[in-house]
């Protein structure tokens, strides 16, 4: 294992963890890679580091182009331990290094390690700080997606490494974006913000503004590939994705005992389909909930349906729910169907959270009494057009 060139002087020393399949919750079924970047200048200095069992394919590719104990400075660009996992193990190695970090890291590291006999400093926003023929620039990024979150930019190189952001989970046999498949790539950055980023878009408005006047061609992120090619496409996604824009598209999501709710998620999906409307469903039955919240991030109606059980909502969707509320999404239109057999209390539940989120519910929640009927078939699909003509009527007057 061999540290792998981006910039002269500049190598990724990373590791891929293919066998990753679970983070936080989040599914990730294509494993994940933990980007680290060595700068070999008159001071050598190692940006970010890796998880703590991956450390030592970290440490054979720094070994491949320099000493581990002549590494001069650590940037600790985020706490989280999936990225700092390793810093005491390099430390062990490299005693005397300088651990820079921000205000917010500091305070984390200290609650996270034992720093007493670190030689660990906070670098204040647009902080520089030369290495010899280069230079570091440190930019705050809070809440993208911790408080401690920080980007490191290199001015001679023109690459930005902004630790989360931009990131995606997946390990491929590639570390730059145009020698990857660039659909897989895109659709896991997707999922990554929608699980990870979505609750701080006014944040990444933000961080994007402080960072947009920095001249740079290279964004290495703390997971997943390197955007050598595609920097702006996916600068591009992280501002629509910050403004909560969403496409003309649905997705029904549900859950059913009897199959009643079942055949209302059916016929929803019909009515999208004779609208015109692009639509997916899912099933929490089959599909994890960090995949549809990716399919929740750009659609502009999100359907739920559930059948009410003893009071409340079936488990898995009050679980979806629950995960929805915690990433916040905005700006989208809602509608709640569902089944009950004597106790209509569920889709109650459901509205109000949505009504939280702050979602239009231009149309009232769809309730049939066990099994629905042809009746309730077409009822359904007619609220459901009805909420399709008046997005419809109203982005018309929109552009009026």
């Amino acid at each position: 294992m061999k540290a792998i060139p981006i910039k002269p002087d500049l190598y990724w020393v990373g590791a891929k963890d293919w066998n990753l399949r679970d983070f936080h919750g989040y599914k990730t079924q294509r494993g994940s890679t933990y980007n680290a970047f060595l700068l070999l200048d008159e001071k050598v200095v190692l940006i970010d580091t890796v998880k703590s069992y991956l450390c030592e394919e970290m440490m054979t590719r720094i070994r491949s182009v320099v000493d581990p104990a002549k590494i001069d400075m650590i940037v600790s660009n985020h706490v989280e331990m999936d990225h700092s996992g390793s810093l005491e193990a390099v430390l062990h190695l490299a005693p005397a290094a300088e651990v820079l970090t921000s205000v917010h890291g500091e305070k984390g590291l200290q609650a996270h390690f034992n720093t007493s006999g670190w030689n660990l400093r906070a670098v204040g926003n647009g902080e520089e700080r030369s290495t010899g023929r280069k230079s570091l620039a440190f930019f705050h990024i809070p809440l993208v997606h911790w408080p401690d979150s920080m980007a490191t930019y290199i001015p001679a190189d023109k690459v930005l490494l902004p630790n989360d952001a931009f990131g995606q989970h997946i390990a491929l046999g590639s570390i730059f974006d145009h020698e990857s498949p660039l659909d897989v790539v895109m659709q896991e950055a997707a999922k990554y913000y929608a699980n990870i980023v979505y609750p701080y878009g006014s944040q990444v408005e933000k961080a994007l503004a402080a960072l947009q006047g920095l001249d740079f061609n290279l964004i290495g992120p703390s997971h997943g590939i390197i955007w050598r090619r595609h920097h702006q496409l996916i600068m591009e996604k992280y501002k629509q994705w910050a403004r909560h824009d969403h496409e003309e598209k649905a997705v029904v999501v549900y859950d059913t005992m009897w199959g009643s709710t079942e055949t209302l998620a059916q016929a929803a999906q019909a009515a999208f389909e004779d609208q015109g409307v692009p639509v997916i469903v899912r099933s929490l039955k089959h599909s994890h909930i960090s995949d549809v919240m990716t399919d929740v991030l750009e659609a502009r109606y999100v359907v739920l349906g559930t059948p009410t059980l003893n009071n409340g909502m079936l488990p898995t969707l009050g679980a979806f729910m629950t995960y929805l509320k915690g990433l916040k999404p905005q700006r989208k239109t809602g509608f709640v169907f569902g089944s009950y057999g004597w106790n209509p209390q569920a889709l109650k539940e459901v509205e109000e959270i949505l009504r939280g989120l702050g979602w239009e519910l231009p149309e009232p929640a769809f309730n049939v009494k066990y099994r629905p009927q042809a009746g309730d078939v077409q009822k359904l699909k007619a609220a459901v057009a009805a909420l399709c003509r008046r997005q419809t009527n109203e982005k018309k007057g929109e552009q009026a």
